[in-house]
């Protein structure tokens, strides 16, 4: 590849971004999550749609670990018409959902949080929009803003950025929470933030050693009719995302597994030859992805794996290796782990010269939220369904 394509340019952007983002995030949530809420709560909710989905799953370890609150994830319409009328009666303003949206328009998520605050929670929008409808619905506000690119490299693709930025301010709201909660000390709660932001250096070198492996990959995979990324836990969103990042850019079938789901129902699968990808930070299942990536290798799988430097149980059945450098955090590690699902994405598109989103053809149009699919103009529900 002679010229880096409209994502590979976003993605080389991301290190930058975190270490730009983390300070004034930090502040963000300061304002959002005073005292009288973080020491009421005793439930969290994260919700959102796509993206923003897979950010909420990739932070729900961080809440129950750094917060100290019971902590769980769902999509927007899982949560608005299955969820919020059977909130736990724990009293007023003892459970907290946090909804997520980048644009602040998505219809199901402003839903989510209406529904929620007529249900008696406290809600709080995470999003880059203030002025949009999900902002509009709410008195809190985590504002997400993100840096503006050059002129230059604003196109149309895949989301990379705005992911990133969801996935930092929601690790950064577990972090005050915790700290106001006195679950984590002011000092251990500094410790995680400097660690969060001390990740843009691995992300930087983990993209440099990355990149030319996956192009090694997508050209012996040219052939490949499907891909599968699996992972559990705060990976199991990164492997969701990976999976969206691959359709969104190459149209290509591609979906994201939990490690024990996999050896339950992808185990089976065809063609034997079906690149699965694994990820894994010497998580709680890490065993269990061991004995997934010997079963993957002996039904012939192509394998890959994202994995930390060094690692020794899982790679000795995996093809191919993307080393992950340094000791990052299970909780933090989405960030960094979703950098393959990326780059894979972004070669995959170069190297069969697809359009991003289809080029919004085929029925699709260039304004799709508000087309066919309506994400922006959805019909939302104004009454708890119980």
């Amino acid at each position: 590849m002679t010229e880096r394509s409209p994502m590979h340019q976003q993605i080389d952007t991301l290190p930058a971004l975190l270490a730009e983002i983390a300070q004034p995030f930090d502040v963000s949530a300061r304002e959002t999550f005073d005292f009288e809420t973080c020491t009421s709560i005793k439930r969290v909710y994260l919700t959102g749609c796509g993206d923003s989905f897979h950010a909420s799953l990739g932070a729900e370890l961080a809440f129950n670990q750094f917060a100290g609150v019971p902590t769980q994830a769902l999509s927007a319409l899982t949560f608005s018409r299955y969820t919020v009328g059977y909130l736990p009666p724990t009293g007023p303003k003892t459970n907290l959902v946090i909804a997520v949206s980048v644009s602040g328009v998505v219809s199901r998520t402003i839903e989510a949080l209406q529904l929620a605050l007529q249900a008696g929670a406290v809600g709080v929008a995470l999003t880059g929009a203030p002025d949009a409808p999900l902002a509009q619905s709410t008195d809190k506000v985590f504002l997400t803003t993100i840096p503006p690119l050059p002129d230059e490299l604003k196109s149309v693709i895949p989301g990379v950025r705005s992911y990133l930025a969801s996935q930092v301010a929601l690790y950064l709201a577990a972090i005050r929470i915790g700290e106001v909660r006195g679950h984590i000390t002011t000092a251990q709660a500094d410790s995680l933030r400097a660690e969060l932001r001390d990740l843009a250096g691995v992300m930087q070198t983990f993209i440099e050693r990355a990149e030319p492996i996956c192009r090694e990959l997508m050209a012996q995979w040219q052939d490949a009719r499907e891909f599968v990324y699996v992972a559990a836990g705060p990976l199991y969103g990164a492997a969701l995302f990976s999976a969206a990042k691959m359709l969104e850019a190459s149209g290509d079938s591609a979906l994201g597994q939990e490690t024990e789901e996999w050896t339950h129902i992808q185990y089976f699968g065809d063609p034997p030859e079906t690149p699965t990808i694994l990820l894994n930070a010497a998580g709680f299942d890490a065993d269990r992805m061991a004995e997934l990536a010997r079963a993957a290798h002996s039904i012939g799988r192509r394998v890959a794996a994202a994995l930390p430097e060094g690692e020794q149980e899982i790679s000795q059945y995996v093809q191919t290796i993307l080393p992950v450098p340094g000791n990052v955090r299970e909780a933090f590690a989405p960030i960094v782990y979703s950098i393959p699902g990326e780059l894979l994405a972004a070669e995959r598109a170069s190297y069969f010269g697809h359009n991003y989103f289809r080029g919004f053809g085929g029925g699709r149009t260039v304004d799709w939220a508000d087309g066919a699919s309506r994400i922006r103009s959805s019909n939302i529900l104004r009454e708890v369904r119980r």
